[in-house]
């Protein structure tokens, strides 16, 4: 069995946690570890117990509490070479023993769980998203990407779930208190993922099989959860998808852990 479950999920900061067996993974640390931890013990587990650490990128909303739950709890930490020249001044010392790096596009494995990273469009180092396979299950993270394409299609198809990204309603942002520069950047190829098109790619996948999504990584500023919800429930809708007869729809919580989800 398979747990999953979104900790933080936002512009101010991401971790979530995927468990298989005595196989414990967290996904990004973009909080303080007193706040990491605190999610990972609402919802039943240790920061003792954690095999690995994984990093998509070097934004701070991704890495802030990495290096010190490393340190904490001797927890290596694996991430490309890109992302480690890029954040490794960010996150303090981390111990040789506990640095492992891995090649974007390369399956490894972290105990029972084989990880695929993927390039994902983003204005960072390196960034990645990543599949996670145990047994016959297909788990997708895949957040902070500026576009869609036919290879990250490719990549998110077949999931069992999927967390993607949902990060601004675009009208919203156009209007918004934010600088045009910031503006332009996450309307930008490289930027984040609208309402809309997370609609598109949810509809899409739900056609081909997917049945579980979670729409994660929404503005504090130009989005919010009931808006990302109606928007993609209402693309789905014009595809004659149902959330209650076909598939799942959550949102992801910005500011703690949501329900843990079994497969």
């Amino acid at each position: 069995m398979i747990r999953f479950c979104s900790l933080y999920s936002g512009s101010s900061g991401n971790a979530v946690f995927l468990a298989a067996g005595k196989t414990k993974i967290l996904i990004d640390a973009g909080l303080s570890g007193k706040k990491i931890t605190e999610a990972l013990v609402s919802i039943g587990e240790k920061p003792t117990e954690l095999s690995a650490i994984l990093v998509s990128h070097e934004h701070s909303d991704h890495i802030r509490g990495a290096g010190i739950i490393s340190r904490k709890y001797a927890i290596p930490i694996y991430a490309n070479e890109n992302t480690w020249s890029a954040m490794e001044n960010l996150i303090g010392p981390v111990s040789v023993k506990n640095k492992m790096y891995f090649n974007t596009g390369r399956e490894f494995e972290i105990g029972n769980v084989i990880v695929n990273p993927f390039p994902i469009p983003h204005d960072a180092a390196e960034p990645v998203g990543f599949n996670f396979f145990v047994d016959n299950n297909k788990i997708t993270t895949a957040t902070d990407i500026g576009h869609m394409n036919k290879e990250l299609l490719e990549c998110i198809e077949g999931s069992d779930l999927l967390l993607i990204e949902s990060n601004h309603d675009i009208e919203m942002l156009k209007v918004g208190p934010y600088p045009w520069h910031l503006k332009k950047r996450i309307l930008g190829d490289r930027g984040h993922l609208s309402n809309e098109m997370a609609g598109k790619v949810v509809a899409h996948l739900a056609e081909k099989g997917t049945r579980c999504f979670l729409l994660g990584h929404l503005s504090k500023e130009n989005n919010f959860p009931e808006l990302a919800y109606e928007t993609v429930r209402n693309i789905l809708k014009e595809k004659n998808i149902d959330i209650e007869r076909d598939i799942r729809l959550s949102v992801a919580l910005r500011d703690r852990a949501g329900k843990v989800v079994e497969i």
